[in-house]
């Protein structure tokens, strides 16, 4: 066994940096002489030992003939490439690991990242020589470090990360606790890379001028690690490094921000998270080639969709092999750039949609919509009546509000728990949601049917009251013989005990109803939908005094009574529930109330919220 060396760091950046192979005194030779090759720094070159060649990448070219063709627009084996070697080798779909390195000096393959979940609770000294005690090949941890509760490090060759990956809960702590290991492809460790110095910056920036055309505004960084320029001066630029390439776009930035084309082929690019600086430092990029990289997965175009692109390569990368079909391809990819006209040289269909460049604000809300006078009465009358019956506590009474063969369905929001707190469970149980409830005969049972189920219904949910001042009404349709409109507000749950606590929700209702013997109206279909309420809708709820609900405060007025209550809303334009209370306070004496009322109006001492919006 190899013994762990606290200055092995040290030394592979020394020889890195020397350009040789280790000493032959070190593990890396003494494991080569033994037949345990573990892809030191000689080999097949060093670049593709730093992840320069692209043989270092993993395929998957031993595919299953059952398996489905997927879209190849770069002609070439498909790649695994998504980083989820160890989820597949526990699923037992081992080719990633396997069966596409036949034929490969699977040893040369590149690094791994290796992972012990909890590891920060071991000592290091124990951790490291207990895993290379039952470790069938002989390996040293590079840049061992500890990241929050975990710790990682690296190893230079599929071999010795397939045999810590045997390791996994066969060593055992002295809490009886299992140690896992995981197991992932990764870049180079970043000591492999050091931050560029002040000269090589300058000879780089020399490097990128020489490769800028001004006439086009084009820049072409292809194979920039390869620059005989930068060669000569062993300056290495390797942009899936994150410092190379922040500091390319650092130069960009500084130097020609007005850049409309970049071409970044052929610099294994693996992710995207530096170039999203792109979108705000150079906001005139037109063309981006990105072609014959590593870029593994679609979703690291999502860091450029601020890039207004009408151009874009990605030909010879492993997420084009994900696609089923050439539309899907182009699909996706338009999803992210909608103005994208050209994608790896290929002509693309004209884009239907709206560009929005500059940022805009929606109209302020209005308040209540009825259409006509008369809408308006028959409607506020209706919702002072069944409201204050509703919120009474004995709801049995809207018994006479629904028609025989009414219908009655409850929504909410398929989340019904709120982050803050709250709930929706009380209702959830009775919603028909149809993204919850796929079952037709679910789905019919929830939906209740005639009066007597939907007073049922209406009994079993908490007891309520509603602020009838947050109430916003739309018509929607207004005939002699129906009247459907939509009503929305807040309301709060009723404490019952002290446990209970006070909870204000939102809702929008929709009644559809038809003339009642009583002049009133008849609902033939009621929906109601119950969310929780926004902070807005919670601040400005309840603000101002509301008389108490009763059963008796409004079902017990007779006709004529109604309908002073009514002229008188409709004529100081005030709500129901305040002309109400103005007839109530000056003994119905109609014309006693309006002087008292223009009183008050003039001397402003009635507020805001008493009036219709």
């Amino acid at each position: 066994m190899a013994n762990y060396n606290e200055d092995n760091d040290r030394i592979a950046l020394q020889h890195f940096r020397k350009g040789r192979g280790p000493d032959k005194g070190s593990s890396f030779c003494r494991d080569r002489h033994r037949g345990n090759h573990r892809g030191g720094f000689g080999g097949s070159g060093l670049w593709s030992r730093l992840g320069i060649n692209r043989d270092v990448t993993m395929s998957d070219s031993a595919q299953d003939s059952s398996s489905q063709q997927r879209y190849n627009p770069s002609g070439r084996e498909s790649w695994k490439g998504d980083g989820r070697m160890d989820r597949d080798w526990r699923r037992g779909r081992g080719r990633g690991w396997r069966g596409s390195f036949r034929g490969r000096n699977r040893s040369q393959i590149g690094w791994f990242k290796i992972t012990i979940p909890h590891g920060t609770k071991y000592d290091k000294k124990w951790l490291v020589p207990a895993l290379q005690d039952i470790c069938s090949i002989p390996y040293t941890p590079i840049q061992y470090h500890e990241d929050h509760n975990k710790v990682h490090f690296y190893v230079d060759n599929f071999i010795t990360a397939s045999a810590l990956r045997k390791c996994s809960r066969k060593v055992t702590d002295c809490d009886g606790y299992k140690v896992e290991v995981y197991v992932n492809r990764s870049n180079p460790p970043n000591f492999l890379f050091p931050d560029l110095k002040v000269e090589e910056l300058e000879h780089l920036k020399q490097c990128m001028s020489k490769r800028f055309d001004c006439s086009q505004q084009a820049l072409d960084l292809k194979s920039i690690h390869t620059d005989p320029d930068l060669v000569s001066r062993d300056i290495k630029v390797v942009l899936n490094r994150k410092t190379n390439m922040e500091a390319v776009i650092k130069i960009i930035e500084g130097n020609i921000p007005q850049l409309t084309s970049l071409n970044l082929s052929h610099n294994c690019i693996q992710r995207l998270d530096e170039l999203s600086e792109l979108v705000t430092k150079v906001p005139h990029l037109k063309v981006l080639n990105l072609s014959h990289n590593d870029l593994k997965s679609e979703h690291e175009l999502d860091k450029l969709k601020g890039l207004k692109l009408v151009e874009l390569w990605l030909v010879r990368n492993p997420l084009c092999d994900l696609f089923k079909d050439p539309s899907s391809y182009v699909s996706a990819v338009r999803q992210k750039f909608p103005r994208l006209l050209k994608l790896d040289g290929n002509d693309l269909p004209p884009h239907i949609g709206f560009d929005v460049d500059t940022p805009t604000t929606l109209p302020p809300c209005k308040g209540s919509c009825f259409g006509s006078d008369d809408a308006k009465v028959y409607i506020q009358r209706f919702l002072q009546q069944y409201y204050s019956v509703y919120d009474s506590g004995d709801r049995q009474s809207l018994l006479g509000a629904y028609h025989d063969e009414a219908l009655f369905s409850l929504t909410t929001p398929c989340n019904v728990q709120n982050p803050s707190g709250g709930s929706l469970r009380e209702y959830f149980k009775d919603s028909r949601n149809l993204k919850r409830t796929k079952d037709s005969t679910m789905r019919f049972r929830l939906l209740k049917h005639t009066r007597l189920n939907v007073v049922a219904l209406l009994n079993e949910l908490p007891k309520t009251q509603h602020d009838i001042t947050s109430f916003t009404v739309d018509v929607n349709a207004y005939t002699k013989t129906l009247l459907s409109f939509t009503v929305g507000g807040v309301f709060k749950e009723v404490v019952v005990d002290d446990k209970s606590k006070e909870s204000i929700r939102a809702f929008s209702r929709v009644f559809i109803t038809v003339p009642a013997v009583d002049s009133g109206l008849c609902i033939i279909n009621d929906q109601l939908f119950i969310r929780m309420a926004t902070t807005k809708e919670i601040s400005r709820a309840f603000v101002a005094p509301v008389p108490p609900p009763s059963s008796s405060q409004v079902p017990t007025l007779t006709a004529p009574q109604q309908e002073v209550v009514s002229t008188f809303s409709l004529k100081s334009g005030m709500k129901l529930e305040w002309s109400l209370k103005c007839l109530q306070d000056n003994e119905w004496d109609l014309n006693k109330a309006a002087h008292i009322f223009t009183q008050l109006k003039t001397a402003g001492k009635i507020p805001d919220v008493a009036f219709m919006k």
